[in-house]
């Protein structure tokens, strides 16, 4: 089934958007960076946008990199908290070079899904293992966590390994398997061992390099990491999430290449995740599938 995703998220909102740029709010701070695609006008005015507490300027010789500029009183690191009525995460925020804060909003939609299967699995005999590959920060991390899963967090940076080490304590959470590593090599790795997971989690990057420069290039590399995947993931009752962030690439693609390597899913979602300006423009932050065996 087709689906738009809203989530509903109390400490952050997506406050206006436009001429290639968002304006945000994460809990009291307010933030401004690029969004391409973000094209049509803003709703506020400029002087709105000149109250941000943090803009990011792009370097002029970088499509990526850039440096923040702070108004007085904004932080460089600070805390924001996801709250449910299946759980309450705490996560800690920071201005990077790549304009980004060390979280996703959007994919709180996914963490509901990713704790309440978990949830389902752990009603059996045994704590249900689930690997988060490309894992960045560890919300998806947290909520299969939370909800009483094994996790194993894979990604190929330390420093985001540790910033999800923190998270995990900050939540009150404990127990995480943290792997520092190529995810590619990683998976190949687990199928020698022979290992088997109830779900898995691909947030996979349009580019990257792994921890001793392994290359991927999404468009290259992702129907040979979901055929490993699919061997990886146990045959029945388990759940697959794929995020893709890649402007260009559709839910439909990601359910094409997901239902190629692992057959038609017993249930099945895919479609755009997304969340509203004040002046009710939408904006999608990425595309989705997800499944139950």
């Amino acid at each position: 089934m087709q689906q738009l995703l809203i989530p509903p998220f109390g400490e952050y909102e997506l406050l206006d958007t436009g001429n290639f740029e968002k304006l945000e709010r994460f809990g009291s701070y307010v933030t401004r960076r690029p969004e391409p695609q973000a094209f049509w006008r803003p709703s506020l005015a400029e002087a709105e946008w000149r109250r941000a507490d943090a803009s990011f300027l792009r370097d002029a010789r970088s499509d990526e990199r850039g440096e923040w500029r702070l108004r007085p009183g904004m932080p460089e690191r600070w805390t924001v908290t996801y709250s449910s009525e299946r759980m309450r995460l705490r996560m800690r925020l920071g201005l990077t070079s790549f304009k980004h804060v060390g979280i996703f909003p959007e994919q709180a939609a996914n963490w509901e899904f990713i704790h309440e299967q978990c949830t389902r699995l752990a009603a059996g005999a045994a704590a249900p293992r689930v690997l988060n590959l490309f894992a960045y920060t560890g919300g998806a991390t947290l909520a299969a966590r939370a909800a009483g899963a094994e996790v194993t967090h894979v990604d190929s940076v330390k420093q985001v390994v540790t910033w999800a080490r923190e998270n995990m304590e900050a939540s009150g959470l404990e127990g995480v398997r943290w792997i520092v590593e190529d995810a590619m090599k990683f998976v190949q790795r687990e199928l020698r061992r022979g290992s088997r997971y109830r779900g898995i989690v691909l947030d996979p990057p349009a580019y990257g390099r792994g921890a001793n420069g392994e290359k991927w290039v999404l468009e290259e590399s992702l129907c040979q990491m979901l055929e490993c995947c699919a061997q990886l993931l146990e045959p029945s009752g388990a759940f697959l999430v794929l995020n893709l962030y890649s402007m260009g690439l559709s839910s439909t693609l990601a359910r094409t290449a997901v239902r190629q390597a692992f057959g038609p899913p017993r249930e099945e979602q895919w479609g755009e995740l997304c969340f509203a300006d004040r002046g009710g423009k939408q904006l999608p932050l990425g595309t989705y599938y997800r499944f139950v065996r």
